[in-house]
């Protein structure tokens, strides 16, 4: 078996108090293998989007245990959660969330402002990224002069600029027509199995549920069920 990098143990999440109160995890077990793929898919307020920001360290839970990579995530301050988060995780969004008067590559080279890297560090790293996605040739180009899927892709690149160990993207196609998604996904599951990179996926669509290794479903601030579809890293739908 697989080493864990993610373990949540009894996670709740509770907003609000008193009357008003809402328990939107109420006691969340799971195990997230290092090289893993894994899709998280149930119906709005289930959960899966509270525990995706508590995975991303976006968010505390209420209790419970969540350990990453063998540190317990709950007990350390908002500056160490930042600097988990810059080092281990990348982040793709739904809306790609690109800044639209900045290149491609300015846009991918963000993160690496923020860890500070020297000016000629960070255009490296950015355009070895963005040839990683397929789009060294569109590095000048701004978000505009792209389509949906290729706004995607750079979306990716700015990701894995750092090298993250996990890779948590929510609704990555939810933006893109059929073929483009296809791609997204094809792109997704070549970083997983080539660079071993542990993607955690949020989707409601189950044609890009199967390119993952794992489905977890939640339900009702719980996960329902936990569905293994085939060996991890064969990255090939069952």
């Amino acid at each position: 078996m697989a080493e864990p990098i993610i373990r949540l143990e009894q996670i709740t999440k509770t907003f609000g108090s008193g009357p008003t109160a809402f328990q939107a995890l109420k006691g969340v077990d799971l195990t997230v293998e290092r090289g893993d793929f894994v899709a998280v898919m149930g119906a709005s307020g289930s959960g899966k989007s509270t525990t995706m920001n508590i995975l991303g360290c976006l968010d505390v839970p209420t209790s419970g245990r969540f350990w990453f990579r063998d540190v317990r995530v709950e007990s350390l301050d908002r500056d160490q959660r930042a600097l988990l988060r810059r080092r281990y995780l990348g982040f793709v969004f739904q809306g790609f969330n690109l800044l639209a008067r900045t290149s491609a590559l300015e846009n991918v080279e963000l993160p690496l402002l923020y860890r500070g890297e020297d000016k000629q560090v960070r255009h490296a790293m950015a355009m070895a990224a963005l040839d990683q996605v397929g789009l060294a040739p569109w590095a000048g180009h701004s978000p505009a002069e792209l389509s949906g899927g290729q706004q995607q892709r750079v979306a990716i690149a700015r990701a894995i600029v750092t090298s993250p160990d996990v890779l948590l993207a929510d609704e990555p196609t939810g933006n893109l027509d059929s073929e483009r998604s296809i791609e997204i996904m094809e792109l997704l599951t070549e970083l997983n199995v080539r660079r071993g990179i542990t993607v955690i996926m949020v989707t409601h669509e189950p044609e890009m549920a199967d390119f993952a290794h794992t489905i977890v479903h939640f339900k009702d601030g719980l996960v329902e069920r936990i569905d293994k579809r085939h060996v991890a890293g064969s990255g090939v739908p069952a």
